[in-house]
């Protein structure tokens, strides 16, 4: 079928659709690791391929002319009509939550025409929670809008997510509480609804980002260097990992969490 026939409803149902299908797969091994061992990377590893190999099954399908993101992606390879979509699929995000049996972690799904997203869509098949947004419309989470903390100043009731070695690299002003849960896309979901007001993370890649870079930004946040200038995701196609941390958070705060969190030398 040309792609001309397809408009977003066609590409929005085809993202709802598969990822629900791929969160009924995950949930087939989500806390089935091995107790003996502290991370059981042969359970990841088998679930993570058959997700992958699930939704590039499904868009070939649907969608034989788009591109999919695999670690990397050349540029060349775009054109017009349909060689113009790119999807980027995260089988898993929270990994050791998920082979442990701890409900945070979740599968994204981000679509890109010609460097400019379209929307992004993060699932958590254990908790139910669907988070969703179409680039530069409402964010929402399960048929509820959402947005990010109307708060213009952080208290001792704020709370700061941050990554699992955050300890280890930062000293912490931070007036309220600060917590790792173990899943970056989780984190910035929580943001964009307002149950945390910012995150802190590090060690991420494009393909980590895609789908929660969408849904911050139409809650009204931004992900941000610590420097406080523009993040640009689309820098990292290439599949290099991010170089230094990041910052997600309303804008009105963001100086208020940069100068509650000093690097440790």
């Amino acid at each position: 079928m040309s792609e001309k026939r397809h408009g977003i409803e066609d590409l929005t149902s085809f993202a709802m659709d598969v990822i629900h299908h791929a969160g009924e797969k995950a949930l087939n091994y989500y806390g089935k690791g091995q107790r003996k061992i502290k991370f059981d990377e042969g359970l990841v590893t088998a679930a993570e391929l058959q997700l992958t190999d699930l939704f590039q099954n499904q868009l070939h399908e649907r969608f034989p002319e788009h591109h999919l993101f695999k670690d990397t992606f050349d540029s060349q390879d775009y054109s017009h009509e349909g060689r113009r979509y790119l999807w980027i699929f995260d089988p898993l995000d929270g990994v050791a939550n998920f082979q442990a049996g701890i409900p945070i972690w979740g599968t994204s799904l981000a679509l890109i025409e010609n460097f400019w997203p379209v929307f992004g869509v993060f699932y958590m098949p254990a908790t139910g929670d669907l988070f969703y947004a179409q680039a530069g419309q409402q964010a929402f989470w399960g048929n509820k809008e959402i947005r990010i903390s109307p708060l213009d100043t952080i208290n001792d009731e704020s709370l700061l997510l941050t990554y699992s070695r955050f300890h280890v690299q930062y000293t912490c002003s931070f007036p309220g509480k600060v917590r790792a849960l173990g899943c970056t896309a989780a984190h910035i979901c929580y943001v964009a609804m307002g149950r945390a007001d910012a995150a802190v993370i590090a060690n991420e890649s494009f393909q980590d980002l895609a789908a929660a870079r969408v849904i911050i930004e139409s809650a009204g946040g931004r992900i941000c260097k610590f420097d406080g200038s523009d993040f640009h995701l689309n820098d990292y196609l290439d599949g290099q990992r991010i170089d230094g941390h990041l910052i997600v958070s309303p804008p009105d705060i963001f100086s208020q969490i940069k100068d509650s969190i000093q690097r440790i030398s």
